[in-house]
């Protein structure tokens, strides 16, 4: 068996962080260096190597690929949605470049496998809104969406053009207790759990009704990682894989937090980011990632919710 040794560009994210640590149980520590421009998050220091790393210097990121003896890159570095409309060239410049600069020295090193994760930011107005299906219109409205749906053709043209195993999920939502919000459309759902905790009351950026697709952490990180071990015969999407967890409004998520926290009261300010919201799809359809690699979540809104509180009160 190859020794996999991998790489996480951005593991002290929110993502980055379960990640790293989960692909350490499977890898071993020592096989799993984390790199972030950021410091260490607290979470992952003494768990394995760490080194500081800008993406965006494509001469220091070849060589600690080469130095470390790195076979899979996992890059998560990215300007999201709400911070991604403040500065749209910054945006522009980091999401793109940095999966260029990736692409071009996995292809060079040879390396085993890549991952990149896209986002249901590349659909837009025109895109259906409920279940909106993998092979759709496409016409993202935020410097992000337009970022992350360039960036599926860069890996599907690598991967085409060189044979570059290159892999891709198009993430909702994603909702944690380990880590803070990143800067996303999304993360109210993230914010109104410890605000709920702390203040008893949340105010809310979207209106209430807003449906979004949405993931509890652990299926992200189970569907990366069942993603990235499965066969490649097995991957028929080079773009980037459909994957839904469940759908739910402000008005769903206060109404479960209420049955944990009674006097949970919730008001709707909604802001620029509403706009955002209204742009992307109610729910997604799946299937292609069911049939091919068996893709099933394990959370839905009730069990999420149970968790959370359980593990933000610890």
């Amino acid at each position: 068996m190859i020794r996999e040794k991998i790489l996480v560009i951005g593991a002290s994210g929110q993502i980055g962080v379960e990640l790293t640590m989960a692909l350490r149980k499977i890898y071993g520590n020592n096989n799993v260096v984390a790199s972030d421009l950021r410091e260490e998050n607290d979470l992952l220091k003494g768990t394995g190597p760490y080194v500081s790393l800008d993406v965006m210097n494509k001469e220091m990121l070849h060589v600690q690929v080469i130095r470390q003896n790195i076979t899979q890159i996992y890059l998560l570095a990215a300007i999201l949605s709400a911070t991604g409309e403040k500065n749209p060239s910054l945006a522009w410049n980091l999401n793109m470049q940095s999966l260029l600069n990736v692409l071009d020295i996995a292809k060079e090193e040879k390396l085993h496998k890549v991952y990149w994760p896209s986002s249901i930011a590349v659909f837009g107005p025109t895109s259906p809104k409920i279940r909106c299906p993998q092979q759709t219109i496409i016409e993202p409205s935020t410097v992000y969406g337009i970022s992350k749906y360039a960036g599926e053709f860069w890996c599907n043209y690598y991967h085409n053009r060189w044979g570059l195993d290159v892999r891709s999920i198009r993430y909702p939502g994603l909702i944690s207790y380990k880590s803070e919000p990143g800067g996303g459309t999304t993360d109210y759902a993230v914010a109104i759990y410890h605000e709920a905790l702390e203040e008893k009351k949340y105010e809310c950026f979207l209106q209430e009704d807003t449906y979004l697709p949405m993931m509890y952490m652990p299926d992200a990180i189970k569907a990366t990682i069942q993603m990235m071990e499965a066969p490649e015969s097995k991957i028929s999407i080079r773009t980037s894989y459909n994957i839904s967890g469940m759908s739910f409004s402000p008005k769903e998520i206060a109404a479960e937090i209420q049955k944990h926290i009674p006097e949970f009261e919730i008001s709707y300010q909604p802001d620029y980011r509403q706009q955002i919201a209204n742009s992307w799809p109610q729910s997604i359809d799946d299937t292609v990632a069911r049939n091919d690699w068996g893709w099933q979540e394990d959370y839905d809104l009730q069990r999420m919710t149970a968790d959370m509180f359980d593990n933000l009160e610890k």
